[in-house]
């Protein structure tokens, strides 16, 4: 589960260190009235963001998710249930992969990025990860306790003291795929942008900060969103 070993293969967690660019991330969501008002301050401060969503909160809040990819943020699969036995196993890993897919392709993209549940490699993930043409994706945690939602102003002191030059920074818009009180992250969001920002720093998403493609066809990933914007979600995936 940490965030810097690369013991079962690439698993970066920061950018060049050249520029004064960081790259936020924000995981376990969509997550309502939170993702959104994220999605709203980041737009009114012209900042993108990479959000890693578990799938069956994408089936619950599609149009949240189809927004994010219309205001020019990234998202990456986190796979479906995020319950933890199901990535212990190689055929329940599999399954909830491919379900976290499919989810997001059901909104329009089929992404290829993934950070695993936890940051939790097992042996088994190289392989799924591999038929799907997926990058596992790690980063560093904004603060320890985040899922507790300390004061905002102390998951911001945390977070900013993680921001250097060619940081991946995880935030948490959910809470493991399930409706969850996120005010305090938000508000500690809105903290360290504005102070990032002020501080001459620039923000991109994880595929720009890493120089990878966000999606498995990024030619097609407009015009699939417009295609499917309309449709309802269809995924009925089997974990068991």
């Amino acid at each position: 589960m940490s965030s810097y070993s690369q013991a079962l293969g690439p698993f970066p967690y920061r950018g060049s260190p050249g520029r004064k660019v960081v790259a936020l991330t924000f995981d376990d969501g969509p997550n309502e009235p939170y993702t959104s008002q994220l999605a709203d301050f980041l737009g009114d401060r012209g900042v993108r963001a990479t959000f890693f969503q578990v799938g069956r909160a994408v089936l619950r809040h599609p149009e949240v998710t189809r927004r994010l990819i219309r205001d020019g943020h990234v998202v990456g699969n986190h796979g479906y249930s995020h319950e933890f036995t199901n990535y212990l196993g190689a055929r329940t890993l599999a399954a909830d992969v491919a379900a976290g897919q499919d989810a997001l392709a059901s909104v329009g993209v089929r992404p290829a990025l993934y950070r695993p549940p936890w940051l939790l490699r097992v042996p088994t993930l190289r392989p799924v990860l591999r038929e799907h043409g997926l990058r596992a994706i790690s980063g560093e945690f904004c603060h320890a306790l985040e899922v507790a939602q300390p004061k905002p102003e102390a998951i911001a002191r945390r977070a900013l003291a993680k921001a250097r030059p060619g940081a991946i920074i995880i935030f948490h818009d959910g809470y493991d795929g399930h409706p969850g009180d996120r005010a305090s992250t938000v508000a500690a969001a809105r903290i360290v942008i504005d102070r990032l920002l002020a501080d001459g720093y620039a923000f991109a998403t994880v595929d720009e900060l890493l120089g990878l493609p966000a999606y498995l066809d990024s030619s097609s990933a407009n015009s699939s969103v417009q295609e499917l914007a309309r449709r309802p979600c269809r995924v009925r995936p089997s974990l068991t």
